[in-house]
């Protein structure tokens, strides 16, 4: 199964109002393991940053200037999506209106329904009535945070994905061993169940020069060393 965590910067809370999308970050999952497979861009929003979403990431208008507008990267970042993803996002409302606004002035499809699992709405359920942030899930779980002074996509990313595995059961919630028969008949208690000797016995893996290098030690020992003693 492919995953892909993601999140957005932007200029502010309404692309129906002209706020933009000025950075996206994402990592790959597959089957729940990272892949080492990210994407991450800056964007020019083609408008000046409002005071208070510069204070959240920190993305100004003179560092955003020189960079593409979304009309030129949106093909590498639908390629980075490919067909067969599920995105994996925290209040994925937000990011995903933005997205589709975004593909929608570049005359491109919107992302298909129910193409995002929210976090924010796991969190919610798995722990109702605890703080739901990214920084509260955080030291719920241990995850070091320590570098995000402010937003920013990718780090953002990285660290959900984090929360997301452990929101799910852990690092592997998809390992399930399969049952071992123990031999135990039917009608056995499973009190009554003792393990049985191999068949065959496990060759040593001493070498000759391991077992005289450890008799040489036990000699400087004396006799009353406990490898003498039967």
């Amino acid at each position: 199964m492919r995953e892909i965590v993601l999140d957005t910067e932007t200029t502010g809370f309404e692309p129906e109002q002209g706020d933009r999308i000025v950075e996206i970050g994402a990592v790959e999952l597959f089957n729940h393991l990272p892949t080492g497979r990210t994407y991450h861009q800056y964007i020019n929003p083609e408008r000046g940053m409002p005071q208070e979403a510069f204070q959240v990431h920190g993305l100004g208008d003179d560092f955003l200037r020189d960079k593409p507008v979304f009309a030129r990267i949106v093909d590498d970042f639908l390629a980075f999506l490919g067909t067969d993803f599920k995105l994996v996002i925290h209040n994925a409302a937000f990011d995903v209106k933005f997205l589709n606004a975004e593909l929608r002035w570049c005359n491109r499809p919107a992302l298909p329904a129910g193409c995002a699992l929210d976090t924010l709405d796991i969190a919610r359920k798995k722990f109702p009535g605890s703080p739901a942030s990214l920084d509260a899930l955080c030291r719920r779980f241990g995850i070091d945070n320590s570098s995000r002074t402010l937003h920013g996509a990718l780090l953002d990313s990285e660290i959900l994905a984090e929360v997301y595995l452990e929101l799910i059961g852990g690092k592997q919630p998809d390992l399930v061993l399969a049952p071992v028969s123990t031999g135990r008949s039917a009608g056995e208690a499973e009190g009554d169940w003792r393990p049985t000797r191999r068949p065959t016995p496990l060759p040593p893996r001493l070498t000759e020069e391991e077992k005289a290098a450890h008799a040489a030690f036990v000699a400087k020992l004396g006799q009353s060393a406990l490898w003498t003693r039967t």
